[in-house]
């Protein structure tokens, strides 16, 4: 495997966000993920068609990892990279049953547990996790349990996070050791924030809202890492807490928190911010597309803030390695062809727009399935990096009006949702109205944004450093 790979890409550092049913103004489940790793190094978003003579065998061309898998795979969506030379890494997608997946969040594991459980250089990595499991699940627990059979009998190559939702639940699994792993259903009044850290703090053996991979607590009092008249901290007896930590993933979850429950004072070194923690108030999906997109706005950490007094303190949400961002939502009584939406955002989440996609559609625009390097104009992923790239080079100056074209996007975008909804009690064929509409708002998005990113264009060519006062009657 290419050395380089395997550092930049199955262990990019990503920001995750979970959010139970109770704790949304409309009962959705929500799950979401910044997939950081390159600057430059295009996604495409796709649609798996449903099939019943899958091949027997997956083989991973990042490290050789082999698994047989059923004949019959659901249809999905899947946000795979623009070559396979290094493996698929399709990162998330809903199936056609209601059930998310997102895949994965780097973790890391401490030397205690990996010299008694080491990684298997040939097991299962994130680049093979959606494509092994999300076509063959019924709900979020089944996918815990796909993926932790898989671990515990294949093994392992890296640390992970892993999310899972179904329109009833959230299931945050982390894999701490070439076998073993654990998982916490999110209370349904609750979100989760999590950054490249292994951050389960407790599990109860006997509790129905964990799930942990077999022995797992022989394992851990067999080589006195814990002992059995105390409780299960996951986080302490498996993750890391170090000063790297507290400066490049603790204040990322100290972030997240702070814009969702403003109430709870902390502080972004933090070694024992909470896991799960109850919002101040019902939340929208806007709110996950704001902490997936932030970057310490408000604070003195922020690095495009020029008033900023620590500006590079620490590592923002938000940053110029994120390849794509998604959230993905499944809401409640509705047909699931509507239900579920997947919210793609191409690049940066700051300076990018969420788009919707029904779980329904049976395919995607053509510029979201192309895209390579060198860039090209026909790509969505270009066409979201060209604007962003424009943004950075005068962040201040821009930032109003970056706001204000996500935002006008946005309430289009919603409104369009809205309108499709109404029309599922008489459309004769859902999935034709799921890809009607998904083609529809990636349209509406792009139509905004072209006219955004030439406004960009024409006002940057004044702000040039070659510019001078000159005299305009010369």
């Amino acid at each position: 495997m290419n050395k380089e790979r395997k550092i930049t890409m199955t262990r990019s550092a990503c920001t995750s966000i979970l959010i139970g049913k109770k704790a949304t103004a409309d009962g959705s489940v929500l799950i979401g993920r910044n997939e950081d790793s390159k600057a430059a190094w295009p996604k495409h978003l796709v649609v798996h068609p449903e099939t019943f003579d899958q091949p027997e065998a997956f083989h991973s061309k990042a490290n050789g990892f082999t698994l047989h898998l059923p004949k019959h795979a659901f249809k999905y969506t899947a946000t795979p990279e623009w070559t396979d030379q290094y493996g698929l890494f399709e990162e998330a997608g809903i199936n056609q049953v209601g059930v998310a997946m997102s895949a994965t969040e780097s973790a890391y594991a401490n030397a205690r547990v990996l010299a008694y459980d080491p990684f298997v250089p040939d097991g299962i990595l994130e680049e093979a996790m959606v494509t092994v499991v999300l076509p063959y699940i019924h709900s979020a627990k089944e996918g815990v349990l796909r993926l932790g059979q898989i671990v515990t009998t294949l093994g392992t190559g890296e640390a992970n996070g892993v999310l899972f939702a179904d329109h009833d639940e959230a299931w945050y699994m982390e894999i701490g050791s070439g076998h073993h792993w654990v998982a916490e259903r999110i209370p349904d009044d609750s979100y989760a924030v999590v950054a490249n850290q292994l951050s389960i703090q407790a599990g109860l053996f006997d509790d129905a809202n964990f799930l942990t991979s077999p022995n797992l607590a022989t394992f851990a009092e067999s080589h006195h890492l814990w002992q059995a008249d105390t409780p299960f901290n996951f986080r302490r007896i498996f993750g890391t807490d170090t000063p790297f930590d507290r400066t490049y993933n603790t204040a990322r979850v100290w972030d997240g928190q702070r814009r969702l429950t403003p109430s709870r004072r902390s502080d972004p070194t933090d070694s024992n911010l909470p896991f799960v923690l109850k919002p101040d108030r019902p939340l929208q999906v806007d709110d996950a597309f704001q902490v997936l997109g932030s970057h310490f706005e408000e604070t003195p950490y922020d690095p495009v803030d020029p008033q900023a007094t620590a500006p590079h303190r620490f590592r923002p949400i938000s940053l110029a390695r994120t390849q794509e961002s998604h959230v993905l939502q499944l809401r409640p009584n509705l047909p699931d062809e509507l239900a579920g939406i997947h919210w793609q955002a191409m690049g940066v989440a700051a300076e990018s727009q969420f788009v919707p996609f029904f779980a329904g559609t049976t395919t995607t625009p053509a510029d979201y399935q192309v895209g390579a390097l060198p860039p090209s104009p026909d790509s969505a992923y270009w066409q979201y990096k060209l604007a962003g790239v424009l943004v950075d080079a005068h962040y201040w100056h821009f930032q109003q009006a970056l706001q204000q074209i996500q935002t006008a996007t946005h309430a289009l975008l919603l409104a369009n949702i809205a309108k499709t909804d109404g029309q599922a009690k008489t459309a004769p064929d859902l999935a034709a109205l799921a890809t009607t509409a998904s083609l529809a708002n990636a349209a509406i998005a792009k139509s905004a944004w072209q006219t955004f990113t030439a406004r960009l264009l024409q006002e940057s060519t004044d702000l040039s450093p070659l510019n001078f006062s000159t005299d305009d009657q010369l």
